[in-house]
């Protein structure tokens, strides 16, 4: 615990994790205003079980990343940082092109059409290419590879899954 104590965290990356860590509270806000609106509209959500696995996930994540950065690494890398910067920059182009039909959770909004502007208009989903990019890209910047290691593949197992989900449920309701 002393080691813990005495090795401080980098001022960049700390930025940098603080900066990803208040952006996901505000995703969660969005999201919730979302889905308000898509219930509104009759939306269902589909998948609901893995939403809690996915959360503990990216909270592990950012907290591994912390950890293994003041207990191992304690450096900063510039590089895997720019990464996380761009992965939001297509998180929040991904954020505005879905408009209110974006959510953390799977939502879908019966007889909604698919989306094809934005980041859509290459890649089916373009969120899961931020989430991958970011996942370990910012571990990295602090130096933390065991982090970005076992996220990586933890992810892969769970994006798996919910891309499935996510696919089944909106053919479910797609015209």
């Amino acid at each position: 615990m002393s080691r813990l104590r005495g090795r401080r965290v980098h001022p960049a990356f700390g930025a940098v994790l603080g900066a990803v860590a208040v952006e996901r509270v505000v995703e969660l806000v969005i999201a919730r205003r979302h889905g308000a609106w898509a219930r509104e509209r009759g939306g269902v959500e589909h998948g609901a079980g893995h939403y809690p696995v996915m959360v503990a996930l990216h909270s592990g994540l950012l907290a591994g990343a912390l950890l293994e950065h003041r207990l191992v690494a304690g450096r900063f890398h510039p590089g895997p940082a720019l990464v996380v910067g761009a992965s939001q920059a297509l998180r929040w182009w991904c954020i505005r092109s879905l408009g209110p039909y974006w959510n953390t959770r799977v939502v879908v909004v019966p007889g909604h059409e698919l989306v094809a502007s934005g980041p859509y208009r290459w890649l089916p989903h373009p969120n899961y290419l931020a989430v991958v990019a970011e996942g370990a890209a910012l571990p990295l910047a602090g130096g933390a590879r065991w982090t970005a290691g076992v996220f990586t593949l933890a992810n892969a197992v769970l994006l798996r899954h919910r891309i499935a989900v996510e696919e089944a449920a909106l053919a479910s309701v797609t015209p």
